[in-house]
């Protein structure tokens, strides 16, 4: 058997040693991503993560409404979390860095469209998708998703299938702007809830909300009977995650 060929069996594509190496040392990579993320971000608690469309400019109503959302929230005592991207990712930043708290950017390295924003107080790169996503998770307090794309189903979705789950504690999912999202809201209930995918009370697991106070004032009220702090429970939780 050629050195090329050592590592297969019947019926499996050949593996390029090359290729199996370089496989395997990514995982040193992943593993610098996860240690450089949790010894960056552990401090910044609590913290919420805000999700929205890159392409987004200034002047829309969309990139102002997440800009003030997350002002208000910075001044509430909140890191504010992004993709640390442009377009509602830009404007969440730029909010949170002109409050009192930490601003801080995700950001991703893609081929296209994703470009560092000006506003982050600490920024983190990542290659890998998941990686990242877990650092969205691990210490948000509540997600905050406005308008935006697949990526943004995509967090949306990742949220909602860990709490539904019982993989990560129960937050405030809060959806901004009610018209965009409702439409959505309507599947869910129309097609999943309806043919037994989902139950009805998962519809219970976010919130759609307008006014950029209205999302401050649910989150606060999600936590004041209990404080922000993870119970002993959580904790065990957010360690599997």
């Amino acid at each position: 058997m050629s050195p090329d060929n050592k590592h297969n069996h019947p019926g499996m594509a050949p593996i390029n040693d090359a290729i199996l190496t370089r496989e395997s040392w990514k995982i040193f990579q992943i593993m610098a991503e996860f240690v450089e993320g949790f010894e960056r971000l552990a401090r910044i608690k609590p913290s919420v993560s805000i999700f929205g469309s890159a392409r987004i400019k200034p002047d829309h109503p969309y990139y102002q409404t997440a800009e003030e959302i997350a002002r208000l929230l910075s001044d509430a005592g909140f890191s504010v979390v992004t993709g640390g991207g442009p377009g509602i990712m830009e404007a969440g930043n730029k909010g949170a860095y002109a409050g009192q708290s930490p601003s801080i950017g995700l950001n991703i390295q893609l081929p296209h469209e994703q470009v560092g924003n000006p506003y982050q107080n600490i920024a983190l790169t990542f290659r890998h998708f998941f990686s990242r996503k877990v650092m969205f998770v691990k210490y948000a307090s509540a997600y905050v998703v406005l308008p935006g794309g697949f990526g943004t189903l995509d967090e949306m979705a990742e949220i909602l299938t860990l709490v539904q789950t019982g993989k990560t504690r129960r937050i405030p999912i809060i959806l901004v702007h009610r018209p965009f999202w409702e439409p959505l809201v309507n599947w869910f209930r129309g097609s999943m809830v309806a043919e037994g995918m989902i139950d009805e009370r998962d519809l219970e697991l976010f919130r759609l909300l307008d006014k950029p106070q209205e999302v401050v004032d649910a989150i606060f009220s999600h936590y004041e009977s209990r404080g922000f702090e993870p119970s002993a429970e959580e904790q065990e939780i957010l360690l599997d995650l």
